[in-house]
């Protein structure tokens, strides 16, 4: 099939060191990119490149991929950038569905971050100035809605934890497994993740730690929002960057790219149907994450496809545990290539090209099997699969569930009420500004409304860190929980 998309290069770049041994994110992704190049084994494929598509980092540049595609001397190209709140693999499914549409020959999907250097910078006290550039991109892609809603940025702010923490308890409660059983059995999960990124050599933490380390508390690992310490989250200061060659099979075969490195895209579906977090009517099944997920393993079961390597996007725990859920898999002993977003680095917006990336790699050394790579976008908002394999035994296919979740999941109202009688849904404790602790409650009334209280009575918070208080009836007043 001439058209058909396939994966030719890779390359993936990580640096460690005091500030002036470290390089800003256009350099890092330029490395990447330099990399995969080479790693074709045929650098006239720049000929051919025809897009270049880029996840907005924590950087200001306006567009990388301009500079990248001169300091490299590209032939004329296109150049995408997603902002955050959009899946990295949207922008991958774009490169391979505009290959195999025939409107280009070869594209190339990279990111990066240097936050780390950025740290550095604050350690050494040293100041730190990007590379100014100024033009803006051919495309620009946006979200067509907040991710979160005013009182959900009012109580937990824009980072992730205290969302995913509130999912956790959902997902907690749900199970099978006593309370303090669930929290050891995510802590299990994550130090076998910690084993391998041990062994990958483009983790950012070669440090493995036991579950004891995860689960307790410490100086190194304080609670973050319960029941995640440190070690459950993603670890995003860091200097990484990626970068993916994706060409046509006509062009592969036209430079006489070797076989052997050759990896091709069988499927891929998204959701990008976006519910703030408190409305979802069903926070940890989503109905378009459930008809992504059908659409991988129906297709694999039609076509006698059965899948050996996983990489679950593991932002933290519940992320993990959905997907798994998803898939079926909820037994496997590991669920990643890389060692997770927590110890193999999670680079803003960028770890699914990463993931994607150590994919390619596995399945390259093993061709016989069959791989699944999943991303998500905002609190579990959106949903990703990829299934990949190193011969193209389906023509590559595309779904995007985004219209069909709307049509079947809708919002639930928001309850104005400032008192009244409620049940806990999910729940979470952070630390205030002030440094003392808040509990955080999704809270569904009586009329089946959502609203979110809180709590900053002590006594009460210790007990949610000792007993499950999802699905206690509850009543608020001045949206503080009262009893």
């Amino acid at each position: 099939m001439k058209n058909r998309p396939v994966v030719v290069g890779i390359g993936s770049i990580q640096q460690k060191g005091a500030f002036n041994e470290l390089d800003e994110s256009l350099i890092l992704m330029e490395l990447a990119t330099k990399k995969a190049l080479h790693d074709t084994t045929n650098t006239k494929i720049k000929n051919y490149i025809e897009e270049i598509s880029i996840p907005k980092g924590y950087w200001r540049y306006r567009d990388p991929g301009k500079w990248i595609a001169e300091n490299n001397q590209f032939n004329k190209v296109t150049t995408t950038i997603s902002k955050i709140g959009i899946l990295q693999q949207h922008l991958i499914n774009r490169i391979c569905k505009k290959i195999l549409n025939g409107e280009i020959k070869a594209g190339l999907v990279l990111g990066g971050e240097a936050r780390y250097k950025i740290l550095r910078s604050q350690i050494e006290n040293k100041d730190f100035d990007e590379t100014e550039l100024t033009i803006n991109p051919n495309n620009y892609i946006k979200s067509d809605a907040d991710l979160n809603l005013d009182i959900e940025k009012k109580e937990l702010g824009l980072m992730a934890v205290g969302y995913y923490a509130i999912l956790e308890s959902v997902l907690r409660a749900e199970s099978s497994n006593a309370f303090d059983q669930h929290h050891l059995i995510i802590s299990k999960m994550y130090e076998q993740f910690s084993k391998i990124a041990q062994k990958n050599n483009d983790a950012w933490t070669n440090k493995s730690f036991t579950y004891e380390d995860i689960l307790n508390h410490s100086e190194k690992n304080p609670m973050q929002a319960f029941p995640y310490n440190k070690l459950h989250c993603t670890s995003w200061n860091v200097n990484q960057a990626g970068a993916i060659v994706i060409c046509s099979e006509d062009i592969a075969n036209k430079l006489d790219i070797p076989q052997t490195k050759r990896v091709y895209p069988l499927a891929s579906s998204e959701n990008n149907y976006m519910i703030a977090t408190l409305q979802r009517p069903n926070l940890v099944n989503p109905i378009g994450m459930k008809l992504a997920a059908e659409y991988i393993l129906n297709l694999s079961k039609d076509n006698d496809i059965k899948h050996n390597l996983y990489d679950l996007y593991s932002c933290f725990p519940v992320a993990v545990q959905m997907f798994a859920k998803s898939l079926n898999i909820q037994n496997r002993s590991n669920y990643s290539l890389t060692g997770g977003m927590a110890y193999a680095g999670g680079p803003l917006n960028s770890y699914v090209i990463h993931s994607t990336i150590k994919m390619i790699e596995n399945i390259r050394n093993y061709p016989d099997k069959v791989g699944i790579v999943t991303g998500v976008s905002g609190m579990m908002t959106k949903q990703s699969y990829a299934m990949w394999a190193k011969e193209p035994k389906i023509n590559f296919s595309h779904r995007d569930f985004t219209e069909e979740a709307s049509h079947l999941e809708k919002p639930l109202e928001i309850s104005s009420k400032t008192e009244g009688n409620g049940k806990i849904i999910g729940y979470t404790i952070i630390k205030n500004k002030e440094n003392s602790f808040k509990a955080i409650m999704f809270v569904e009334t009586k009329d089946f409304k959502r609203k979110l209280i809180t709590s900053n009575n002590q006594s009460i918070i210790n007990l949610m860190e000792k007993n499950e208080w999802v699905g206690k009836k509850i009543l608020f007043k001045e949206n503080q929980l009262v009893c």
